[in-house]
């Protein structure tokens, strides 16, 4: 999709971005702590909007040393397979290079498989297994990392 906008989230998103995560999860951010990354050195959450100001979807990151951690990914759903999710997960990539990271990292549950095929068209590659680490339902999470 032409024409999205990646901004870093401020306060005015937060709400919206809360809103997202209640609708794509089963256990969501909550306001308060999407508010609290504002003032984490360590967070970096991007937002992607369309030109009207319009919020698709966003991705939060976490840069420690030289590693990268996605602890989430959400887009509403009308804007999914438009490329909002490849221009976040870019997006993500390219700041935490900018912050001396070496790699990116997440975990994602293998029933979602439309994740799956984003994140290996991103160049994620799976790396390891962690047992029971989803709930409601219960599932594994696959750890996919990809390394710059």
């Amino acid at each position: 999709m032409e024409n999205i906008i990646i901004k870093n989230m401020n306060k005015d998103h937060i709400s919206i971005l809360a809103e997202l995560e209640k609708s794509c999860f089963t256990q969501p951010w909550s306001e308060k702590s999407l508010a609290e990354e504002l003032n984490n050195r360590t967070a970096h959450f991007l937002v992607a909007e369309k030109k009207t100001g319009e919020i698709m979807g966003y991705i939060g990151v976490f840069v420690v040393c030289e590693s990268c951690y996605i602890s989430n990914i959400a887009v509403f759903p009308q804007y999914r397979r438009q490329g909002v999710g490849k221009t976040l997960i870019n997006s993500a990539s390219e700041t935490a290079k900018k912050l001396g990271a070496e790699s990116i990292s997440l975990e994602v549950s293998p029933s979602n498989t439309a994740a799956i095929m984003l994140y290996n068209m991103s160049g994620f590659e799976e790396v390891g297994l962690r047992k029971n680490f989803y709930r409601d339902p219960q599932e594994d999470g696959l750890i996919l990392t990809k390394t710059f």
